[in-house]
């Protein structure tokens, strides 16, 4: 399996970001971390190798990017203005950065933005928002309110609340998208969101899936057995899914 490392400074995060590709061919895979995580994370958690047949025959390729979420939504010691702007700084560094490189490297246009945990979140948020870049959407086990405290889950704003937090926040901004364009372009998405039946977030994971049969937006909404929160369950979710 071809595999590269690639590390360079970021001009919209002021700092080095390190990533990895996996494959030489196919529909082009954006992969966040889950939370905290880090870009190797997705190897080490099997998931590579469970896909290793779609992605040896030329049929996937996978961009596993780095999380910053630790100075973002994670960070307790900034307050929770400057918290939304470093997610937001990461997003620039991600559309400026990371799709570019994705498409020197790979001309094919399909995009499937990806990701289990708080990459479930950061995947379903940066597609919604910038549909013009993606074909398609596998979210895993995910959080779509970081916004409000679920079960011993806080909220990651502490209760503070403005636009920027609204405008990544997909259960509250998708309600309300009006625009005939930009749910068009949704519309032509494949969307599929997985999370256990005992996972304390699905009640986020139907909302969402509620917002978007509201908005017309075609979708595919699985629950599976118990928790379904660690890498064995993902394993076989991607095997389906992606």
């Amino acid at each position: 399996m071809h595999r590269e490392y690639h590390k360079w400074f970021s001009p919209n995060l002021n700092r080095d970001m390190e990533l990895l590709i996996f494959g030489h061919a196919g529909a082009r895979v954006l992969v966040f971390p889950t939370r905290r995580g880090r870009f190797f994370d997705y190897e080490g958690f099997g998931l590579v190798e469970a896909l290793s047949g779609s992605i040896d025959n030329g049929l996937l390729q996978l961009f596993c990017v780095d999380s910053v979420d630790s100075e973002s939504v994670y960070n307790r010691h900034i307050h929770p203005q400057d918290r939304i702007q470093r997610h937001i700084q990461y997003e620039q560094y991600i559309l400026n950065e990371v799709l570019p490189l994705s498409r020197l490297k790979n001309p094919q246009p399909f995009m499937i933005a990806h990701g289990c945990s708080l990459g479930a979140y950061h995947a379903v948020n940066i597609a919604l928002r910038h549909p013009e870049h993606f074909g398609k959407i596998v979210a895993l086990s995910g959080r779509y309110d970081l916004s409000m405290p679920v079960a011993e889950f806080r909220s990651l704003f502490d209760d503070y609340y403005n636009d920027d937090v609204y405008f990544h926040t997909p259960t509250h901004f998708v309600p309300n998208l009006i625009d005939e364009q930009i749910l068009k372009e949704l519309r032509r998405m494949e969307i599929t969101i997985a999370i256990g039946a005992e996972d304390p977030f699905l009640g986020s994971n139907i909302a969402l899936s509620e917002a978007l049969t509201a908005k017309q937006i075609p979708h595919e909404l699985y629950v599976w057995d118990g928790r379904a929160h660690q890498a064995c369950y993902w394993q076989r979710m991607v095997q389906l899914y992606l």
